[in-house]
């Protein structure tokens, strides 16, 4: 037999799966707490004896191991660019294309507060955009000088203007910093090249990172590079939409990955307009896309979307999940800071697991809402016309769940129902009449692993395991 071992790093649990790479078939699963501030060992250790003593796995078997980690907070990274919408944006996507985590974003010229605020994040990386070549030279300069006189520690990425590339390395050198440069995010107005940052991050992950995480026993125990969890899930996304080899792929897809932490969302689709006549504004999308939002975890950002959605709705999305909810009305604001103080809580009674159904599909909600485009109306010399901002998703074939309430919550179906077109919102591109999907083997990240090698094979066991699901809107 034999036997692929892919290992999560989790800030809360170490996840383990192991797969028969012959059979292609999941073997068995387990978890242990992540020991990340001790021995990321300890922690391992654990989840791989219980995951061999419940899986009858003879350790001997695994021929092959790969891991990916979001311990001590995942890859934490800051932007600072000129434009918003344009080189900051550009930068963004680079970032979380390579499975990070943006803990902060400044556009224009930053100033002492912004550094300290910046200095207060404690980034594991620092992206320094601005200018196309041969564009706004002074902006990046000014910017430059003000990171480079501080007291960042962290390594420094210049992906910005190339005509003032070489000037900038040498003002982060002559501070002492460390600094890496590569080509623009955004060499010209209309055109986004973010694979050779992508690239860059994910060696400075690797090289830098890893050992300042205290993941370098975890690494020397797969023999191999740990990348970013979200890198691993994007992949495994990428690989389900598109096929691989001879397999084929089950076609454009949408991802809803709701955490305790954060909600991602990750689509794979062609890239057009609306309408033949739809005029299409802002910065080039990409067909491969991921969006992190920090403020929609079910657990750290539980406050926040019950202020957000207020007691009553989530009260109504709760009776339409269960018609048979019982009175009295569930104390969602007991419960909200209950679960924000400890966030590992699990449910203890089905009114409870109601709850965070509803969390979630407010999660996912706003969440598809902020990653899909939209439409506006604007008035023109030759009359009403409709613009395009962002990704259209409205012909998306898929919609996925992934993440602890599909694994062990209540009603998927409807949760990824808030993912999918409304005519509520009808200026939302959200998918008009996908298929549904869950992921309630939490198998994600152990496909994106398994696809470095396996892609194949990865891709059979992923439509083996995962499970179709009725959305309802």
């Amino acid at each position: 037999m034999q036997v692929c071992l892919m290992v999560d790093f989790g800030s809360t649990y170490t996840k383990v799966t192991a797969a028969d790479l012959e059979n292609e078939t999941i073997l068995g699963r387990a978890q242990a707490p992540t020991t990340i501030e001790t021995d990321i060992t300890v922690g391992l250790a654990e989840a791989l004896e219980n995951l061999y003593e419940s899986s009858r796995i003879d350790p001997e078997d695994v021929r092959e191991r790969y891991a990916c980690s979001s311990a001590a907070g995942g890859l934490k990274i800051a932007a600072v660019g000129l434009v918003p919408d344009l080189t900051l944006k550009a930068a963004q996507r680079a970032a979380l294309g390579a499975g990070a985590k943006i803990l902060c974003a400044y556009g224009y010229e930053i100033d002492r507060e912004i550094v300290e605020e910046i200095e207060g994040r404690r980034c594991d990386i620092v992206l320094l955009s601005g200018g196309t070549d041969g564009g706004n030279k002074d902006v990046i300069l000014h910017n430059a000088k003000m990171l480079a006189d501080s007291a960042i520690a962290c390594p420094f990425l210049v992906c910005g203007n190339r005509t003032v590339a070489h000037k900038i390395e040498g003002i982060f050198e002559t501070a002492g910093k460390r600094v890496y440069t590569t080509k623009n995010v955004l060499p010209e107005i209309n055109i986004v090249d973010v694979e050779p940052a992508q690239e860059l991050i994910r060696n400075i992950f690797i090289d830098h990172i890893i050992k300042a995480k205290g993941l370098d026993k975890a690494r020397d125990f797969v023999r191999r590079d740990i990348i970013p969890t979200p890198m691993a899930s994007l992949w495994a996304a990428t690989l389900l939409a598109d096929g691989a080899g001879n397999e084929s792929g089950i076609g454009s897809l949408l991802v809803a990955e709701v955490g305790g932490a954060t909600t991602n969302i990750h689509s794979v689709a062609n890239i057009k307009a609306v309408t033949p006549q739809t005029l299409v504004k802002g910065l080039p999308e990409s067909r491969i896309t991921r969006t992190v939002e920090g403020d929609m975890g079910i657990r750290y950002n539980a406050r926040t979307i019950f202020d957000f959605e207020g007691n009553a709705r989530l009260t109504a999305s709760m009776r339409r999940l269960d018609p048979g909810l019982p009175e009295p009305k569930p104390d969602l604001d007991a419960y909200t800071r209950k679960v924000g103080e400890r966030v590992s809580y699990v449910p203890q009674t089905e009114v409870e697991a109601l709850m965070d159904a509803a969390l979630a599909k407010t999660a996912v909600g706003i969440a598809t809402e902020r990653h899909a485009g939209h439409l506006k109306s604007e008035f023109t010399a030759i009359g009403e016309v409709s613009i395009q901002y962002g990704k259209n998703l409205l012909d998306v074939r898929n919609v996925l769940g992934t993440g602890g309430i599909f694994k062990y919550g209540k009603a998927p179906g409807e949760i990824l129902g808030a993912a999918v077109f409304s005519p509520d919102a009808p200026w939302s591109l959200r998918p008009r009449a996908p298929k549904g999907w869950v992921d309630d083997e939490y198998i994600m990240y152990a496909i994106g692993l398994l696809s470095q090698d396996h892609p194949e094979a990865a891709l059979r066991i992923a439509k083996k395991y995962l499970h179709p699901t009725v959305i309802i809107p």
